[in-house]
């Protein structure tokens, strides 16, 4: 591949194998330049916006990070210009700056305390064992429909205290906004029609939060929908809005994220079966270390956009002017060898292991992030204690997406054991 045939917003360049992808960024890397220039065609369902600079390198993504100021998240983080009604609905404080964003973060992260998420270690180590036990007998399974998928929506559910008949709702939902660009997600990919089903997804998945929310305001219970309608800072509660936006964010992003690690995960130990045996041998010490290693690999969110706030803003030796678009992209740098030694390489030993899997530092680095860690720690401690001979059985079926490293589907074989 030529860098000149280079077009990271085409689906046909995220159509092709993994290799391929994986040397067209190394390419794009190993330019001197800091940014490369690409004008692209809008996506299915986007107006056609101006072209981006692309950020592929792990040094140039976390200084963008760190500048908010300069590199805002407030005009929109995805490639193509998204409809003003879809920013805030589906993008939460994802797409908000200061002092906004601040605002919004300080109250929904009353909900988020450390004592709450320290109370969810025995119900996210509960459902885990509930869901493996539940396939440990049938000696294979989708692992995707089946336990990766599964276990972050469920944790969702019963932390919103959500009812579990509506996991399947959620979870076609959440496919519908995630996956657009994707057939099996969305069959008809004319624009209009993607456009309604997203719309429509969201404003179903508002309708479920907004209806428990209003219930939580006059019988409060020990939940996060609980905690998020009471939350208050300086006299400032989330509206139903941003309750309704904020819970979009999360099943949509805490889902799939988490989703796509855990079956990136087992893909990943399964073609490294010494990688297998050496967290087998010895799971708790190398369990953090494996997991960082895990989202490094996995990349879930493969970039972010930013927009840049004034003439003049740098990256390196190249002068910004305001309006330009930046996309940072966490795949490429997550595999700069500036920063990662022999980054192709699988080590659940690695150390350090400063991977933009959550975002890079500043304001937007995920909330989620220690709960995400968790789910997929007590996700494998599960299943490599249970299942121990688990592995995938054949290639991932990969989303269709720029936007998201996602795997639809991924068969999983094990020896049948008793739950």
């Amino acid at each position: 591949m030529q860098q000149s045939e280079i077009d990271l917003s085409d689906l046909e360049f995220w159509a092709r194998p993994l290799e391929e992808r994986a040397e067209a960024f190394a390419m794009l890397r190993a330019r001197p330049e800091p940014v490369f220039f690409t004008e692209p065609e809008a996506p299915p369902g986007f107006a056609q916006g101006s072209g981006y600079y692309c950020l592929t390198r792990h040094a140039e993504v976390v200084e963008a990070s760190r500048h908010p100021e300069l590199f805002c998240s407030g005009k929109g983080t995805n490639i193509g210009e998204m409809p003003p009604e879809f920013l805030e609905f589906f993008g939460s404080m994802i797409n908000l700056d200061d002092p906004r964003h601040s605002r919004f973060r300080r109250i929904v992260s009353r909900g988020f305390t450390p004592r709450f998420l320290d109370s969810l270690k025995a119900d996210v180590s509960s459902i885990a064992a509930e869901i493996v036990d539940g396939i440990a007998e049938k000696g294979e399974c989708d692992f995707v429909t089946e336990v990766a998928a599964l276990l972050p929506l469920r944790v969702i559910v019963d932390m919103m205290g959500i009812p579990r008949s509506e996991e399947k709702f959620i979870f076609d939902r959440t496919n519908m906004i995630l996956g657009f660009t994707d057939p099996e997600y969305v069959p008809d990919q004319d624009p209009n029609v993607i456009v309604g089903s997203i719309l429509t997804a969201g404003a179903e998945l508002a309708q479920v939060i907004q209806e428990i929310g209003e219930d939580r305001v006059r019988n409060p219970r020990p939940d996060l929908t609980t905690a998020l309608v009471t939350a208050e800072v300086d006299g400032e509660k989330l509206s139903p809005a941003e309750l309704a936006s904020f819970f979009i964010l999360l099943v949509v992003a805490g889902n799939e994220t988490t989703r796509n690690a855990i079956a990136h995960g087992l893909d990943l130990l399964t073609k490294n079966p010494d990688q297998m045996a050496r967290w087998q041998s010895d799971f708790n010490t190398l369990a953090p270390t494996a997991i960082e290693e895990i989202v490094r690999c996995a990349s879930p969110v493969i970039h972010f956009r930013r927009t840049v706030t004034s003439d003049g803003a740098r990256i390196g030796d190249h002068e910004f002017s305001e309006g330009d678009k930046v996309v940072l992209w966490y795949w490429s740098a997550n595999r700069d060898r500036a920063v990662f030694s022999d980054p192709d390489r699988f080590d659940i030993g690695r150390k350090p292991n400063e991977h933009v899997g959550f975002g890079g530092p500043g304001p937007h680095f995920c909330l989620g992030a220690h709960l995400g860690r968790r789910e997929i720690t007590v996700a494998f401690q599960e299943l490599l204690t249970k299942l121990p001979d688990i592995r995938s059985n054949g290639e991932p079926d990969r989303l269709l997406s720029n936007f998201i490293n996602g795997i639809k589907h991924l068969p999983a074989t094990w020896t049948p054991t008793a739950a």
